[in-house]
């Protein structure tokens, strides 16, 4: 007779046919017979965290790092919820991850139990897809659909149910993996239509004045070599979003910098005057186009992307292709390679002039500080002092613009942030996530006095596992990016925006065990940084006070073209 488990034997038998290495979570009553089952095995480790919130973001910090699945196991009511704002995060950027919550007995659902929340109705629009599970021998099935769903076509988060009466000890069930996943109703587009991809080989080849725009899905699609390819064979310009960072590389010569609302001079004007965009695996955000109905007058929009439902949905495309960025872009190549018709070179070398002369006014160009710490001059010395190579993975703010235009990324899954949800709280619990996955490689948390302090308890974590992140705090006693927008368009006045009581943060991270360094002087920097990196066994914490005065620049004048920008402090582009 075959061995038969029970319920949370076979979730944990389940998760370890998946593969999965790391579970990101906090114990409650309707899990711990399943926290049982963990812990008498020994393939899959738990990591404790001290909040449901920050194993959400472990658990995506790990999964925008490495392109796998992140786990997270959460008890029922309080536990799920404290994870919706990490699903909403992960939603919004299309990240992989399951999520396992507890639930109430099957036949108390309804009855307003201690502990009770429906997760799959509070999580329904934040989700990808979800999963009550009233059944034990569905577990293995149920677990196989979920990581399916959360990893392929365009990736999010599945949260899966598991009433406390299924995962019962003492009752015993046979394992039935499947071979397979075949879903009726779920069948993403992998190759596209060949007659769209024709009209997008013509586009592209006829264009005078082409840019590349590509975002997130390049990263999620793991094309970053065939971008490259593409790129350089039509010797394009080339534009991320701040999703895409790292798709290409960021000293690529026909890398144009970022575009949208902190993007660069010459991207957004590129993208002003250009006759044909080709957008790969980008959704048009709004804090790309800005005004829709200026948005690029001029241009033919090829779109490109696995989901449907992101083509038009903003701007409308005039090739749209819907297929697997892996798929298109080979297809896309080999088109442009076939093709009788050939590109106006000569009207490509004046399409770069252009470009030359806009990038010629070096928009990210900044005055270090003599008295007070500048911003930028730290994302710059770190890129120096870490050869470019590092994880950094930043809060919400100022100092994720920084991040995002002064420290070049050479590679994908480089640059771990949260864009579409704008989540304060993700940088450290990422770079945890991060550092699990990559424990030899420098990992570097860019945050603000603001966003550290929405998940700082996880100091805890760290020192419990040995995560020994660097943390760049660019202290500016204020909500800086509120603060700006203040300045900018409320006359100054500073409504709840300055952080008038702030804790030690060097003393703070010393009572949590790790090392804390202070910088407040400019000729500090270089010594602190460098005392910082040598640490390579402890977190280290560098409270450094930059100039609380300080804007990002470039940005967009809101509601104008996308285009239409302040380069500096009362000067228009």
């Amino acid at each position: 007779m075959a061995e038969q488990y029970n319920g949370s034997e076979l979730v944990v038998k389940a998760l370890s046919a998946l593969k999965v290495k790391y579970i990101f979570g906090y114990p409650g009553g309707s899990v711990l017979d399943l926290y049982d089952a963990l812990f008498q095995q020994s393939d899959i480790e738990h990591i404790l965290v001290r909040h449901e919130q920050a194993a959400t973001h472990m658990a995506d910090g790990y999964a925008r790092a490495t392109g796998d699945v992140g786990v997270v196991l959460a008890t029922s009511g309080p536990g799920a919820t404290n994870c919706i704002t990490g699903i909403a995060t992960a939603y919004m950027d299309s990240i992989p991850m399951v999520v396992l919550s507890g639930q109430v007995p099957s036949n108390l659902i309804g009855d307003d139990a201690f502990q009770e929340t429906d997760i799959v109705g509070c999580s329904r629009p934040i989700v990808k897809h979800s999963f009550n599970c009233r059944d034990a021998t569905k577990i293995p099935e149920v677990l196989a659909k979920a990581f399916y769903l959360a990893n392929s076509g365009r990736p999010g988060p599945v949260v899966v149910e598991l009433p406390k009466d299924i995962l019962n000890p003492a009752l015993k069930f046979d394992y039935q993996m499947p071979e397979q996943i075949d879903m009726r109703t779920y069948n993403p587009s992998v190759k596209g239509h060949s007659k769209q991809i024709r009209k997008a080989v013509e586009a592209i080849i006829e264009a005078k004045r082409l840019v590349i725009y590509s975002g997130g899905g390049i990263i999620l699609s793991n094309t970053s070599e065939k971008l490259t390819e593409l790129v350089e064979k039509l010797n394009a310009p080339i534009t991320n979003t701040l999703m895409g960072l790292g798709g290409i590389s960021g000293t690529h010569p026909n890398f144009i910098g970022m575009l949208g609302m902190h993007g660069s001079l010459e991207a957004n004007k590129a993208m002003a005057n250009a006759d044909v965009i080709l957008a790969l695996g980008a959704r048009f955000d709004d804090r790309v186009t800005n005004n829709v109905k200026k948005f690029c007058p001029d241009a033919k929009i090829v779109h490109v992307d696995v989901d449907p439902t992101s083509i038009s949905k903003t701007i409308q495309a005039h090739i749209p292709v819907v297929g697997c960025l892996d798929t298109v872009m080979e297809q896309l190549l080999r088109g442009i390679e076939k093709s009788e018709k050939r590109i106006d070179r000569a009207a490509q070398e004046d399409w770069w002039q252009a470009i030359t002369t806009w990038r010629a006014q070096k928009c990210l160009s900044f005055t270090a500080g003599v008295e007070k710490i500048k911003p930028q001059t730290v994302i710059e010395k770190l890129y120096q002092m870490t050869s470019g190579d590092a994880y950094i993975c930043s809060d919400v703010g100022q100092h994720q613009m920084f991040a995002a235009q002064y420290y070049p990324f050479k590679s994908p899954r480089q640059w771990i942030n949260s864009g579409g949800l704008g989540t304060m709280g993700f940088g450290l619990p990422a770079a945890m996530g991060v550092k699990m996955a990559f424990p030899q490689s420098e990992v570097l948390c860019v945050t603000g006095d603001g966003s550290i302090q929405m998940n700082i308890q996880e100091l805890s974590t760290c020192l419990q596992y040995g995560l020994a992140v660097k943390v760049i705090s660019l202290n500016n006693r204020s909500l800086g990016m509120v603060r700006q927008w203040q300045d900018m368009m409320y006359e100054g006045r500073h409504a709840s925006s300055y952080m008038e009581s702030l804790p030690d943060f060097v003393a703070l991270a010393e009572s949590y065990g790790h090392v804390g360094i202070r910088v407040d002087k400019p000729e500090q920097l270089d010594a602190a940084l460098e005392k910082a990196m040598s640490i390579k066994d402890r977190l280290v914490f560098l409270d450094i006070l930059v100039d609380e005065s300080e804007h990002v620049y470039p940005m967009q004048i809101k509601q104008g073209a996308i285009d239409e920008m302040w380069l500096k402090k009362g000067v228009k582009a």
